[in-house]
């Protein structure tokens, strides 16, 4: 299907003890033997290391010393014969490879190539494509679990077994259609369940899209609260760094900051922001505003009170605004004498968990940390699947709208060729999802978001 060999970085960007240069395309070999001279000669063994030197064909010297191996197609990663040369991870060495693999006719791949040839050699279909750079990009363990059963083909199977199951139902319809005789009737009982079941498999899986979405782009936390409740030093706390301006005076934080930080198996985007409540100054009022959208938008909330002071009703109120959503009741400066009322606030928040920190002597900060994850990451079950994009989604809703439309239809006394037609709609809905009806602007908007070499 390609002509031409491509060549990229398939290692991260910065210093390292090894990197990688990929190729792949019927010239693979022979221009990676422009710039790679094994130390023994003989023939390119298949998927062994081979040991040699990184060489400069133009001025007839060696600069680096590495491994090539070489993956023949149709046996490899993108179908095509592949060549990986690893080196010493030095950027500037990287960058001489790439430069001599163009300079001997290779062409600078374009972001996600690698994995656009594999799926369109046939390799892997467009969800297990996307199930790639998921993977990558994944903030949590088990993010990178569901990714992976996604890039082995679950996903991919569960959605093919849906369509199996309509198409199935479509043939007995249309048997029902041909042949009306008695014996070639199907019990509408039968095709009552059949369609409920697969609505209700389907808003399963659409169910699931934001928990899982939550696991791959990383859970974002809010730390909220009035001014000067010590929102800043718990922030720094959490994070281990003087990463926020810290001071005595109420207001400091005048705009949010967004940092990432590692607990257990997972990131979470922890967001600082500035006191809600009264302001006497515009930018701080605009900062309120910012982090209040914030706020709603994160899936779990820090509301910080300071416990040696009496709640005020900015607390309460703050109590109250965020009551629907998942949180934890953080009583900060409990290394001070207590005034707070915590059994007032502690029957107004509900359900909510609570915990006595001192951010400034980092007092129960590592059980807090605790507390986060067991409180905001969501736990998948084993072997369920869930989608990750919203263009999974968005197919799978309108799948849905047309199998509950066939459904109704049905209910209703219409004639089976009237119900089947909606069900019929479903097929070339599935072949998008999955990547057998192509569109070239979903296909370029996918692999756009791939890093070079992958």
């Amino acid at each position: 299907m390609f002509n031409d060999t491509v060549i990229a970085i398939s290692t991260p960007l910065g210093f390292g003890g090894l990197g990688i240069v990929r190729l792949s395309g019927g010239q693979a070999l022979t221009l990676a033997l422009n710039l790679f001279r094994p130390k023994k000669t003989g023939k390119i063994p298949v998927r062994k290391p081979v040991f040699g030197n990184l060489y400069d064909f133009k001025k007839g010297e060696s600069f680096d010393e590495g491994y090539l191996i070489h993956f023949p197609g149709p046996h490899s990663y993108t179908r095509e014969d592949v060549v990986e040369i690893t080196c010493h991870g030095s950027p500037v060495l990287l960058e001489e490879i790439i430069r001599l693999g163009v300079k001997a006719g290779a062409r600078l791949a374009h972001p996600g190539e690698f994995t656009l040839r594999a799926y369109l050699n046939g390799r892997i279909d467009i969800l297990q494509a996307e199930a790639v750079n998921d993977l990558i990009q994944a903030s949590s363990l088990q993010g990178a679990k569901l990714s992976f059963r996604h890039m082995e083909g679950g996903l991919s199977r569960h959605i093919s077994g849906l369509r199996c199951r309509l198409i199935e139902l479509l043939a007995g319809v249309e048997a029902r259609i041909e042949f009306p005789d008695e014996e070639f009737r199907i019990p509408a009982g039968w095709i009552m369940k059949s369609l409920s079941s697969l609505a209700g498999d389907i808003r399963k899986l659409i169910a699931g899209y934001d928990t899982a979405r939550l696991l791959t782009e990383g859970v974002s936390v809010a730390i909220v609260g009035r001014a000067n409740v010590g929102k800043s030093t718990l922030f720094n706390a959490l994070l281990e760094d003087e990463r926020a301006i810290v001071s005595p005076l109420p207001g400091t934080t005048r705009d949010y900051l967004m940092e990432k930080i590692k607990v257990g198996d997972t990131y979470f985007k922890l967001i600082d922001m500035a006191g809600m409540g009264r302001t006497i100054h515009p930018v701080e009022e605009e900062g309120i505003r910012r982090g209040h959208k914030l706020a709603v938008r994160a899936r779990g909330i820090l509301l910080v009170l300071d416990s040696s002071r009496q709640e005020k009703a900015e607390d309460l109120a703050l109590i109250e605004r965020f009551k629907g959503k998942k949180a934890i009741l953080v009583f900060n400066r409990a290394d001070l004498p207590r005034k707070i009322d915590d059994k007032k606030i502690k029957r107004l928040a509900d359900l909510w968990p609570s915990l006595e920190v001192s951010a400034l002597e980092k007092t129960n900060i590592d059980r807090l940390r605790t507390m986060i994850y067991r409180r905001f990451v969501p736990r998948l079950k084993s072997g369920e699947e869930m989608i990750i994009h919203l263009r999974e989604k968005s197919a799978l809703q309108e799948v849905l709208e047309s199998v509950e439309a066939g459904l109704s239809l049905f209910r209703r006394g219409y004639s089976d060729e009237i119900w089947a037609e909606e069900i019929r709609k479903t097929l070339p809905l599935f072949g998008r999802l999955t990547g057998e009806i192509r569109a070239d602007d979903v296909i370029a908007e996918i692999f756009s978001k791939f890093c070079l070499g992958k």
